[in-house]
């Protein structure tokens, strides 16, 4: 039974969805650094939201570790490059709190241009004088929002909505993309930050995001401006906000991130969490509650428990460490299938080490996203070698580490199939090739076997044999499988073009054994047989 730990709380429903599928969910909230180091080596998948940091120090602990998951958008506390070297699959739900995180964003804008916390404050402690809380309307104000992904697009049109002119910061985006959302482009920060009355960041940290408003960016802003971040702590220079704000050129801002946050567990009498911005009126201060929605709770703790299900399931899933895979992955689904079993056919039948595979696409499938089937294709070659830690985020580095050279090609042209898998194995002596092809969506087949054309469902468990091409060879085959009560499900057979070999595959109802296998080799005119396992 694999092992679950949830350190971050999370909604139930992902809790019970893992236990509901045989997982031991432990749920230590709170565990402490220190305390995460002693226990995680128990574990084969992690769930966190934005508290706990899986970094190396962890990742070195985590000695059964599969899967780090984020039940959120960012992944900024998961150490992804030491996990990928060691094979972890990060996954992550960037789409279940994206309407939560953009309220919030709008929610704060609102809350810095009226004064809404400070004047609910005041009237708590029965201060009523409203003259203390006059505020500005966004109306007719210019938003300057930095990131116009997913989260800022909603912003975009919500503010667009009340009023505001809208221009944007994003030099990955294209012209196109302003122009869908009705805002303005700025060619570069500056020019955002000169004109812009609100300024909302909604970008990922990333080392060069980090401090991306310092106090020069901030002595370029209009005075009396506004800002707004509900993205990821670190990217504002806090102590030159701080000093901006003190001396009014700053009028408010807003701050759900911190690039120091507290710990989000601990009780008031507990914290020993400071900072210098909750010193200021007007500055609205939140624990991080972007994604704090029910909404967007129970999408994230689904979503996540679903992805680290599928990666402990052996299951290829869209992880942050994996090649970029577009569409639907379920239309790549039966050649995934397809290319792990064409890898795994080699060591299956062959002995001599191989130095090169290539991977070569023909006809329709050369159309798809083709790197993670290439990745299937080594997955299944050195599970077949003996490697049962392989998976799709390590197998290009272990097949690297073994020194061989890995290729990938595509050929629009093809005469029989409308799509075709050729894996390409090269050895010290030879090259030897293994073909299938998709039909219909999901029916897969064999239909080259290192130079033999067939047409073979691939099936749990499979005979191979080359013989001589003489007369009898097959009868006595299937004699010798009836007398130890080993059923025939199909059969395929072929001859090579020179018709003194021919290759037969036999689907059986069970694994063959040792023993049996050697009573096959030992029938005159038969040259090799070898189990194979699909």
């Amino acid at each position: 039974m694999a092992k679950i730990i949830v350190t971050d709380k999370m909604a139930p429903e992902g809790i019970e969805y893992l236990k509901s599928k045989g997982f031991q969910v432990d749920t230590p909230f709170g565990i402490s650094h220190e305390e995460l180091l002693e226990v995680i080596g128990d574990y084969d998948a992690i769930i966190v939201r934005s508290a706990t940091k899986v970094n190396k120090e962890v990742i070195e602990q985590a000695v059964n570790l599969k899967v780090a998951g984020r039940a959120g958008n960012g992944i900024d506390n998961i150490d992804v490059d030491e996990c990928t070297r060691r094979g972890i699959a990060v996954v992550n739900t960037p789409e279940g709190n994206i309407m939560a995180a953009a309220e919030m964003g709008v929610a704060m804008a609102f809350s810095i241009f009226r004064n809404i916390p400070q004047a609910h404050y005041a009237a708590k402690n029965k201060d009523f004088r409203r003259s203390k809380f006059v505020g500005e309307e966004l109306d007719g104000k210019i938003a300057g929002i930095i990131g116009i992904g997913k989260i800022g697009s909603i912003v975009s049109k919500k503010l667009l909505g009340v009023g505001m002119k809208v221009v944007g910061y994003d030099p990955y985006a294209s012209d196109e993309r302003f122009k869908q959302l009705g805002i303005t482009r700025c060619e570069t920060l500056e020019d955002l930050l000169r004109i812009s009355d609100l300024i909302t960041l909604h970008i990922p940290k990333s080392p060069q995001n980090v401090g991306l408003i310092g106090e020069k960016e901030i002595k370029i802003c209009k005075k009396g401006v506004r800002i707004v971040n509900v993205a990821r702590g670190g990217m504002i220079d806090e102590k030159a906000l701080y000093n901006a704000i003190v001396d009014g050129h700053v009028a408010a801002a807003a701050l759900d991130v911190q690039e120091t946050e507290p710990n989000f567990t601990k009780k008031p009498e507990e914290q020993d969490y400071w900072n210098p911005l909750l010193e200021l009126d007007n500055v609205v201060f939140t624990p991080h509650l972007g994604a704090s929605t029910k909404e967007a709770n129970y999408n994230v703790s689904i979503g996540v428990a679903k992805l680290v299900e599928s990666v402990l399931n052996g299951e290829l899933v869209p992880a942050v460490n994996m090649p970029p895979i577009s569409g639907n992955i379920s239309d790549l689904k039966p050649y995934i299938d397809l290319a792990e079993k064409l890898g795994s056919i080699y060591y299956q039948a062959e002995k001599d080490r191989v130095t090169r595979i290539e991977v070569i696409y023909s006809g329709d499938v050369g159309q798809l996203p083709t790197k993670p089937i290439t990745l299937s294709v080594v997955k299944g070659f050195l599970q077949s070698a003996g490697d049962p830690d392989v998976n799709y985020i390590n197998a290009e580095l272990k097949l690297k580490e073994l020194g061989v050279n890995l290729i990938e090609s595509k050929s629009s042209g093809i005469e029989k199939y409308t799509n075709l898998i050729t894996v390409k194995f090269t050895n010290i002596k030879k090259d030897l090739s293994v073909s299938g092809t998709v039909f219909a969506k999901d029916v897969v087949r064999i239909v080259d076997f290192f130079g033999y054309e067939l047409d073979f469902e691939p099936a749990p468990h499979v005979i191979a044999l080359q013989n001589r091409d003489i007369p009898g060879i097959i009868g006595k085959v299937g004699t010798l499988l009836g007398e130890n009560n080993i059923n025939i499900d199909a059969m395929q057979w072929s001859r090579n073009r020179r018709k003194d070999k021919a290759v037969s595959f036999i689907s059986v109802d069970a694994d063959v054994s040792d023993e049996l296998l050697q009573k096959l080799r030992e029938i005159d005119g038969v040259l090799i047989a070898s189990r194979l396992r699909f």
